[in-house]
């Protein structure tokens, strides 16, 4: 008999004309932390959420402790001691924490689990009689883990768990993990940052098109040879720019002069007397960690959010790509050629006075998709049929589509495998080389740095460009609101 505690067995699974998985293998251990990869829309989460129930498999076979397991169910799931922590979060903003706890573990399992080593870890920080919707992301990633622990789980998945979390956070979820499995657990962990894999897996299974194209230990494994296993051929590495002060003798586009930002939402540092310079063809990085004040610098460029004292001005139009490609970015209910009609508005050419003509929006979003690399099945598809990738390359094509001078994006390669990441970030270089001043915030400092022409950083409310050359560790202080050799604006 199999020790394992989780196997899937040629698993296959069509939704439609997409055919998502393609007999997938998938073995997890106890005591072991697996990390599966693979480019969006591989097959990761659809495989994980077979293995949890919640959607059912076309075929293959599913066996939890050597169990073979019949149309499982969440339910059954939990029962048997799986946990799953979804890649958005499920808890119910208007409920208090220890509410959402009741509704997924039930009274009785409610601060139970195994092993409770971690869940009295988990439980540091956060208030039972809180609202979720008052809490900070890392907060609600903390309660989406506790959640699954209270129903008993002794195998957790955990789809992109890190992908809203700052540095220090992630590294706290790992050192988390690694102490479930030292405890007997089972993990799973899907993730597109290789430094995650390997700092904490054990073992590794990756999807390519619902195939899997490489299962195995993680020893003696590169980057590159992951990433070859996940699309074929290492990516080309992307080079930091050479830092400069922005193109000469362009003109300013954006300019914040005094510029104070109540917080949003009544949460977070807003912004406190903030001065910028962004020229027209020059990308500025925003380094920050969550909660200081980068949403509100952000959305004030925007014209979502009004400074209560100083003057933000951008010269010509300016565009949005918001963090949360799914509530923020994108209405999943609605086609392609909807979504794209909405935001552009009474501005586009396919509306005249009081009528809009469908059919013309339909072709140009046709003639978007394959321009932007956008993998749908046509301009008539639901949003929320897309991958995470495709959505945010959508966003992005949908943002340039109304020629703006400005673009203001918000995290663009949250989530995102390593091809589509390198496309969201080769379109900006191109929006900027184009004309266009382009303000990105990620809360990946490594993204920032990647960068690389001007970095500013957002601590506590306070707006700080950094010197020309400035080091990592010296742009890190910074977003902790230590002192470096960093200057102001």
């Amino acid at each position: 008999m199999s020790s394992a505690r989780l196997e899937l067995r040629a698993i296959s699974k069509r939704f439609g004309s997409v055919h998502a998985l393609r007999g997938a293998d998938f073995v997890l251990q106890a005591g072991q932390i697996h990390a599966l990869l693979g480019e969006n829309g591989a097959g990761k989460s659809t495989l994980m959420e077979v293995a949890y129930g919640t959607i059912p498999a076309d075929s293959g076979e599913i066996r939890i402790t050597g169990e073979i397991i019949i149309a499982p169910s969440p339910r059954d799931s939990r029962a048997r001691g799986i946990g799953m922590v979804h890649q958005h979060f499920t808890s119910v903003p208007a409920l208090t924490v220890e509410e959402n706890i009741l509704l997924a573990a039930g009274r009785a399992g409610a601060r139970a689990g195994s092993p409770s080593r971690v869940l009295d870890i988990l439980w540091q920080g956060l208030d039972p009689g809180a609202l979720v919707e008052g809490l900070s992301v890392s907060l609600k990633q903390r309660l989406e883990i506790v959640k699954a622990l209270s129903t008993g789980a002794g195998i957790l998945l955990l789809d992109e768990p890190t992908a809203v979390l700052a540095p220090p956070e992630v590294e706290e979820l790992l050192r988390m993990v690694r102490t479930f499995a030292a405890d007997g657990g089972a993990v799973v962990l899907i993730t597109h940052k290789l430094d995650e894999v390997f700092a904490c897996a054990d073992q590794v299974t990756v999807l390519r098109h619902g195939r899997v194209t490489f299962d195995g230990a993680l020893a003696g494994q590169t980057e590159a040879t992951l990433a070859a296993a996940m699309i074929g051929a290492a990516p080309a590495p992307v080079s930091r720019a050479p830092a400069r002060a922005g193109p000469v003798g362009t003109p300013e586009v954006i300019r914040l002069s005094g510029v104070t930002i109540p917080p949003f939402e009544g949460r977070g540092a807003g912004v406190r007397s903030g001065t910028l310079v962004v020229r027209a063809g020059e990308i500025v990085g925003v380094a920050a960690i969550e909660g200081n004040g980068q949403r509100e610098l952000m959305l004030g460029i925007a014209g979502l959010l009004r400074p209560t004292a100083g003057e933000i001005t951008v010269r010509g139009r300016v565009a949005l790509v918001p963090e949360d490609r799914t509530t923020e970015g994108l209405i999943p209910e609605l086609t392609l050629t909807e979504n794209v009609a909405l935001a552009l508005g009474a501005d586009a050419e396919w509306v005249h006075g009081p009528w809009l003509d469908w059919a013309a929006a339909g072709r140009r979003t046709a003639e978007l998709l394959p321009a932007f690399d956008v993998l749908a099945r046509g301009p008539d598809t639901p949003a929320g049929m897309l991958s995470g990738g495709n959505q945010q390359k959508l966003v992005l094509a949908r943002a340039l589509e109304g020629q703006p001078d400005a673009l203001v994006v918000e995290n663009p390669t949250r989530g995102l495998d390593i091809r589509a990441t390198a496309a969201i970030r080769q379109r900006l270089r191109d929006a900027a080389a184009a004309g266009l001043a382009v303000l990105v915030y990620s809360s990946d400092l490594d993204e920032v740095l990647e960068w690389g022409e001007r970095i500013v950083v957002m601590a506590r409310g306070e707006l700080r460009e950094m010197p020309a050359g400035a080091s990592r560790e010296e742009i890190g202080a910074a977003m902790l609101g230590l002192t470096t050799r960093g200057g102001g604006q």
